[in-house]
């Protein structure tokens, strides 16, 4: 019987990459490490590791129950103890690494509360800066959102030169295909004017035929030949 499709990847293919969400936290936090308190950047850096710190432990929850699930019959998804007990323990260490994290985090925005609360001069100074460093976060934000829209618009410039350039080919395509067809037209008309005048002779020819004697018609074809053969001389030998 062929194994049932592993709940683990089923869940981990629903959700986020939680490895690469990981380190992109132990990232983040070694430059929150860095950063001095009190700042605008510290206080973004604080509540994006939060906020990512939260959705890895869901990740890692919903990870958990799908080994749960293939723990109660392993030889039913095709697994065995060892693959279950790696699974394991890799939820076990992410789950650590985040809760790390996550604990230093809060004891830093604690310290940082704290001192404010103790020392209200410093708090007030601590507050400007970090109104002011918010200020100039926004500014920057600002000015690349700007610089967005002018690249956009720049693009979007480009665009419509060139389709009004393709448009322009467009109608000088029309104005030849219209040319064509009135050409055509005409030759059309002259083709069907020469046919009928065609008939008209053949027609002729044929009451002439029928209406003179076979001496006449005779008289008629020598004409014709000795014609010929006086243009043929004519055009081709002289």
């Amino acid at each position: 019987m062929t194994p049932a499709q592993d709940p683990f990847y089923i869940v981990k293919d629903e959700i986020q990459d939680s490895i690469s969400q990981i380190d992109k936290v132990q990232d983040t936090f070694h430059q929150w490490k860095q950063t001095p308190e009190n700042t605008g950047e510290y206080v973004h850096l604080t509540k994006e590791l939060l906020t990512s710190c939260e959705s890895i432990q869901w990740q890692v929850d919903e990870l958990e129950k799908a080994i749960s699930v293939a723990e109660r019959d392993p030889a039913y998804y095709g697994l065995n103890e060892g693959e279950i007990g790696r699974r394991r323990s890799w939820t076990s260490l992410a789950r650590n690494q985040v809760f790390s994290v996550r604990r230093n985090v809060e004891a830093g925005r604690q310290k940082i509360l704290v001192g404010n609360s103790t020392n209200p001069s410093e708090s007030i100074r601590s507050k400007k800066h970090i109104s002011q460093d918010n200020d100039e976060f926004i500014a920057s934000e600002s000015d690349q959102q700007m610089l967005l829209i002018k690249r956009q618009d720049e693009e979007l410039d480009a665009l419509s030169a060139s389709v009004q350039r393709i448009g322009g080919v467009g109608l000088t395509i029309h104005d030849e295909l219209a040319g064509q067809e009135k050409l055509l037209g005409e030759l059309s008309l002259d083709m069907e004017t020469t046919s009928n005048r065609l008939d008209f002779v053949q027609k002729r020819v044929a009451m002439v035929m029928k209406k003179a004697s076979w001496k006449g018609q005779i008289m008629m074809i020598a004409f014709l030949v000795i014609l010929f053969i006086i243009l043929f001389v004519l055009v081709f030998l002289t």
